[in-house]
C-alpha cells in the first residue's frame, strides 16, 4: 500500500488580495481557494465551497450585479448604436435586431461574472459575515 497525498488548493490565511479575489470571483470560483465553484446554477450561490469549505452564504450581492451589468452594457452598446446609425444608416429593423441580440448576449455573459466579482470583493473586504470568526 502506498501513501498518496492529495494536493489541496492553496488557501489564503493572511489578508486577502483584492485583485486575486476579484479575478477568482469573475471566474465564478471560490474567492478563498480559487478552485471550488461559487455558483451552483446561473446565479444561485453555493452555501459553502466544495473544495475548501469557505462559507459563501454571507454574501449580499442583491441588485448590485444587475446595476453594474446595465451600466456596462449601456456604456458599451450606446456609442456603438450611435456610430452604426450615423455611419451606415441601416434599416431600423436590422439595427434593432443586431443591437438587441448584442444587448441580451452581453448581459447574459456579464451578470454571473459580475455577481462573482462582487462576492469576491465582499470576501476580500471582510464585509457582512465574511469577517466573523466562528
Amino acid at each position: 500500500m502506498t501513501d498518496q497525498t492529495v494536493d489541496m488548493p492553496h488557501v489564503d490565511t493572511d489578508e486577502p488580495s483584492m485583485k486575486k479575489s476579484l479575478l477568482r470571483g469573475w471566474r465564478r470560483k471560490c474567492p478563498n481557494c480559487g478552485a471550488g465553484p461559487m455558483l451552483k446554477s446561473y446565479l444561485k450561490v453555493n452555501d459553502t465551497c466544495t473544495v475548501c469549505g469557505q462559507e459563501l452564504f454571507h454574501h449580499r450581492a442583491d441588485d448590485g450585479p444587475a446595476y453594474l451589468t446595465i451600466l456596462l452594457v449601456g456604456h458599451l452598446l450606446a456609442p456603438g448604436l450611435h456610430i452604426a446609425f450615423v455611419v451606415w444608416r441601416p434599416e431600423p429593423l436590422t439595427l434593432f435586431t443586431i443591437f438587441s441580440v448584442g444587448c441580451v448576449g452581453l448581459s447574459l455573459y456579464l451578470l454571473p461574472r459580475l455577481k462573482g466579482a462582487m462576492i469576491g470583493f465582499q470576501w476580500a473586504k471582510r464585509m457582512g459575515g465574511f469577517g466573523s470568526t466562528s
